[in-house]
């Protein structure tokens, strides 16, 4: 994977930087779907950070349903930067419903509505 050096004077704070430039290489094709990435070390060394700030970009990616982590099988790419946009979205829609006052199955079927 190749990435670009991340930029301590940007105003966008390090972690979001990694998690950008690995989210970039998965779009690019650099790494697919299934393929482990290296270890975070790994990657530390080579964007020059430190191994936490790596470790703080894995999550986010975790968490938007871009990557996998599993005990013994490092980390795996299981999806793609656009599904981690629709995954985003959701959780802003879910997140606006609660607010709402509506449950999780009220909002399914006002989806379930829309044509």
């Amino acid at each position: 994977m190749k990435f670009s050096q991340v930029n301590r004077n940007e105003p966008v704070s390090l972690h979001h930087q990694v998690a950008a430039e690995i989210r970039r290489a998965i779009a690019d094709g650099e790494a697919a779907e299934g393929e482990r990435l290296p270890p975070a070390v790994d990657l530390a060394a080579v964007l020059e950070v430190n191994k936490n700030t790596v470790i703080r970009a894995l999550h986010i990616l975790r968490d938007e349903g871009v990557l996998d982590f599993t005990r013994g099988r490092g980390i795996r790419v299981v999806g793609t930067p656009a599904r981690s946009a629709l995954l985003t979205k959701i959780n802003e829609l879910v997140l606006l419903a609660r607010e709402q006052g509506y449950r999780k199955d009220e909002l399914a079927s006002m989806i379930l509505s829309v044509q």
